[in-house]
């Protein structure tokens, strides 16, 4: 069956008014079509409906989306009420672009929804910082949980993974009090560290305790202990909650050489986020695929286009990259695959093996819950 690519030139323009992501989206598409992806039938491109009031309304406040409509740069000092500031400065047209990029994964869950594709990728969403009243941490509209939201019109139970840096504190915020969706997330976790959330404590309130799953890590993980962990976690969680759909945001700043946090990184390379989505790809359930976090520019590039080729069951994309007008970027080696850095693995085999025990322990309650 073949794969939902969802892409138009106005979602690209759109994303470039993001100040911190200027230039990437074009950059992945570019490298993707380089591999000639978009010749293989397995993949499809999909223009994507912009979302409507409405729709956003399924979690942003009205007061929110209104406030979009209306904000301009020169009358906003510091960060406001609605988060809009530093990290998520004004910008042209804001509703729009709200509008846009929540469109962009609505539609992905209407192709899931329909039929249409087993699988579908957008990697122009997975803004999973937004609140439903406030911009956070670069991300304007929670384009995830809206697109759960779409999911949830024909699934009663959906699994959210979240493979990026950060914590996905605005989509666990917006369903931890439901059992209907489950929240797993593997994230750095450290004093000072954005967003600050998604300790292994945090499990859920209300009828959702334990549908929260979180995994902190500490800084230098590998390759090894991170397929590790993800293995054991995610087949335990589809074993105990039997989820019907997936949604998973593969945030790219988890890679070695990613500028977000220089001084304690993380030290992933395309092998492991690659294992982890054959993982989910192998469960035969329908799955969308977004992006997310990923500021060096080249690596993200590099790992969306291995993930669409993995997706679609392409092997074997060749290491060396053709040449394309974005080729230069990948200098000076101008190769696919990445080398992990020089970096200490803080997460000796005493803390993963604690994050392992207290993961499947509340597990092992899940399951008693869903029992009764």
């Amino acid at each position: 069956m073949s794969v939902g690519f969802i892409y138009s030139e106005s979602l690209v323009s759109e994303l470039d008014k993001n100040v911190k992501i200027e230039g990437r989206s074009e950059m992945v598409f570019s490298l993707i079509e380089a591999y000639n992806l978009f010749e293989n039938n397995s993949l499809k491109l999909i223009n994507p409906v912009r979302s409507d009031d409405k729709h956003l309304n399924l979690f942003h406040s009205q007061e929110y989306i209104d406030y979009l409509k209306t904000c301009q740069a020169e009358f906003v000092e510091g960060d406001n009420d609605f988060g809009i500031g530093y990290d998520c400065p004004c910008i042209e047209n804001l509703h729009d672009y709200a509008s846009i990029v929540a469109g962009a994964s609505i539609t992905a869950a209407h192709l899931i929804n329909t039929g249409m594709f087993k699988h579908v990728i957008n990697w122009f969403g997975g803004w999973h910082h937004a609140k439903r009243n406030k911009a956070s941490g670069f991300c304007y509209v929670n384009d995830i949980v809206l697109c759960i939201m779409k999911l949830r019109q024909k699934f009663s139970r959906v699994l959210y993974i979240d493979l990026d840096q950060h914590h996905g504190d605005g989509v666990q915020e917006a369903f931890e009090f439901t059992n209907k969706v489950l929240t797993l997330s593997f994230h750095k976790y450290m004093q000072g560290f954005f967003p600050g959330t998604g300790s292994i404590d945090d499990i859920g309130k209300g009828i959702g305790k334990y549908h929260s799953v979180n995994v902190p890590l500490k800084s230098g993980i590998g390759d090894t202990n991170f397929v590790l962990l993800f293995s054991s976690i995610f087949s335990k969680v589809l074993s105990v909650y039997k989820p019907e759909v997936i949604v998973v945001q593969c945030g790219a700043d988890s890679l070695t050489g990613d500028p977000i946090d220089i001084s304690d990184p993380l030290n992933l390379t395309l092998e492991s986020y690659t294992k982890c989505i054959e993982l989910v790809i192998n469960c035969r359930l329908p799955a969308i695929f977004l992006g997310g976090g990923g500021y060096n520019f080249a690596n993200t590039s590099r790992l969306w286009c291995q993930l669409t080729a993995t997706i679609i069951g392409c092997k074997g994309l060749k290491n060396d990259i053709p040449e394309h007008d974005m080729f230069l970027k990948y200098a000076p080696g101008y190769e696919l695959w990445i080398e992990p850095g020089k970096v200490r693995d803080k997460n000796n085999h005493e803390y993963i093996d604690k994050i392992l025990s207290t993961v499947v322990n509340n597990l092992y309650y899940l399951n008693y819950l869903l029992q009764c």
